[in-house]
């Protein structure tokens, strides 16, 4: 019976989809946008010598610049015009999250609804302008300090290279807007998404080439791929997983007629953090590392050479710390994204309450102490999805190109993707049933 309902439930949906034309012209516009960003990340700057920054990025592609490039599909490895991708709004829109919590001016926006949430989004872009400009202006400067690398140097370069960077990463803002107003899904979100996945390809017929040349045993490459379907099938359950907490609402009376208390739930996601703590923590460990290639043309003391070796890929101090700024962030973070007390306030301005609990302090407290207990699980969650790679380079030596942080990523945007055209579809269907029975009604009234 289940198997029969499940297969009924697929053909409608397949049906629906067939007949959902706003949704396949969102889905075609969606591709569309996405291939024009594709296309930006193999225009390479101009004034740029590609073998002279070919030869340099290799040295650095351990550090900072090699996760970037991941995100931004490859496009720091060939310095094109998207080079700094989507990062400085995504920056942004995290130091604008927390300044919403400490400055009483943005608070109180924060509340105003749609228009306080459109001015803070302007303020949003003016950060990402100006974040740009800055990292702009230091990559043209740090791509003449290399050797050979620019053909012309001067400021001439850097007015260009400036004007290109910024441009680049305004344009893929706006790209990103319009893919979440006129496509399907979050379009910041799918423009890091297809920038991840965009290398995907090749690193699978590397792996194959490896497994080809004897230098990867076939079963250990099974191994892997069934790793990563497992690990897969985990994020999915841990990225759905909430804890509903029961809310009820009070009997009301209206005129002589006494109507029934209503119930509801809030529910707390147990990663509610997302992937911002594994992106934090990634991005500051890896400074060392960028800081170690560096150092190959610069004198640095053993001890401090020492510090930074440790600090690399695999060993035990960078397991460690990675582990610790994990589980921090992600306890920040939802600190910033979650306020009890605002909940609680919420709740009692419509009247409800959770069973057992006074509303107001009462409430809040009960809600933080939910909170913090499921966020220890999120946390710990995120710290053996995150590490488990980092263990297996270091224990076979295999090359995974998704990292916990970018397989999190992929997953995430996935499931809000198929969500959301899920949505669409229920959506048709919905307006569908309706015009039927106003036609049906139609009919018997002739």
């Amino acid at each position: 019976m289940a198997s029969a309902a499940e297969q009924l439930a697929s053909n409608l949906n397949f049906a629906a989809f067939a007949k959902a034309e706003d949704l396949k012209k969102r889905i075609w516009f969606t591709i569309g946008a996405l291939l024009v960003y594709r296309l930006g990340t193999y225009i390479p700057l101009p004034g740029i010598n590609p073998d002279a920054f070919a030869q340099a990025f290799s040295s650095q592609s351990k550090g900072v610049l090699g996760m970037f490039n991941m995100f931004a599909g490859g496009a720091v490895q060939r310095m094109a015009i998207f080079a700094l991708g989507i990062m400085p709004y995504i920056s942004a829109s995290i130091i604008m999250q927390l300044m919403t919590s400490v400055i009483p001016s943005l608070e109180a926006l924060k509340k105003e609804g749609e228009q306080g949430r459109k001015i803070i989004n302007q303020y949003t872009r003016y950060g990402t302008v100006l974040l740009a400009l800055v990292q702009a202006y230091g990559i043209s400067i740090g791509l003449e300090g290399g050797n050979g690398i620019v053909n012309d140097p001067g400021m001439f370069f850097r007015i260009s290279t400036v004007v290109t960077l910024v441009g680049g990463t305004m344009f893929l803002m706006w790209l990103g807007e319009q893919i979440t107003a006129r496509g399907i899904g979050n379009g910041i979100s799918l423009i890091i998404f297809s920038g991840i996945v965009a290398g995907l390809p090749r690193a699978i017929s590397g792996t194959l080439e490896l497994g080809r040349t004897g230098a990867l045993s076939t079963g250990l490459i099974l191994a892997i791929i069934v790793l990563a379907v497992v690990v897969i099938g985990v994020i999915v359950f841990f990225e759905r997983a909430q804890r509903r907490l029961l809310i009820q609402y009070p009997k009301r009376q209206v005129g002589n007629r006494m109507f029934q208390g209503d119930t509801s739930h809030l529910p707390l996601k147990l990663n509610t953090s997302g992937v911002i703590p594994p992106i934090f923590a990634s991005s500051l460990l890896l400074l060392p590392a960028t800081v170690a290639g560096f150092s190959q043309t610069t004198n640095l003391p053993a001890w401090a050479s020492t510090v930074l070796a440790s600090l690399g890929h695999g060993q035990p101090l960078y397991m460690a710390f990675y582990a610790a700024m994990i589980i921090f962030f992600a306890f920040f973070y939802t600190a910033i994204v979650f306020n009890p007390k605002d909940t609680a306030d919420q709740l009692k301005k419509h009247s409800g309450f959770i069973p057992g609990y006074r509303p107001g302090e009462r409430t809040a407290e009960y809600i933080d102490y939910v909170l913090t207990r499921i966020t220890v699980i999120g946390a710990i969650y995120l710290v053996l999805v995150c590490l488990l790679p980092e263990f297996l380079i270091s224990a076979t030596g295999v090359p995974f190109y998704l990292g916990g942080t970018s397989l999190l990523i992929v997953v995430s945007v996935t499931l809000d993707t198929v969500a959301q055209i899920q949505g669409h579809l229920i959506a048709h269907q919905y307006e569908g049933l309706i015009k039927k029975s106003k036609l049906r009604g139609g009919k018997r009234s002739r």
